[in-house]
């Protein structure tokens, strides 16, 4: 069974947290508490292959420089509240050279699939010289 290591960052209150919580345990945090570090471990199956996520929800703060990167807008059923167009993700992502998802921890879309991608993207771009692969979810609103 192969660990990946993921770290989930992003601004304060863009949903970090409740995307992490939502996959991880299957619900939604509906009161925001602002995170100082928290670790999660899930097991899931990606393309019929068994894997175990370790998962870093981080505070927003901490600079990283890991590959790959997903893009991630949260918070898509809040629609009229959007302050990032899925055309500006798109073309940051574009960008950066990343895949971009929207998701929405508190209807649970695409927060599955989120996770998912983020596998497959460890599995295409694998760290040199390391025995297991890093990505960051980075999250927008």
């Amino acid at each position: 069974m192969r660990e990946y290591k993921v770290v989930v960052l992003g601004s304060g209150g863009v949903g970090k947290s409740a995307l992490t919580v939502q996959f991880v345990t299957g619900t939604f945090i509906e009161k925001y508490d602002p995170t100082i570090e928290d670790f999660y471990r899930k097991e899931i199956e990606v393309d019929s292959s068994p894997s175990v996520l370790e998962i870093l929800d981080t505070a927003g703060t901490e600079q990283y420089q890991q590959v790959p990167v997903v893009l991630v807008g949260n918070k898509v059923d809040l629609e009229g509240e959007r302050e990032v167009s899925p055309s500006e993700g798109q073309a940051l992502a574009e960008d950066w050279g990343c895949p971009f998802m929207e998701t929405s921890a508190k209807s649970k879309t695409m927060v599955d699939e989120l996770f998912t991608e983020i596998v497959r993207q460890m599995d295409f771009c694998p760290l040199p010289d390391r025995s297991d692969t890093c990505c960051s979810a980075c999250s927008l609103q």
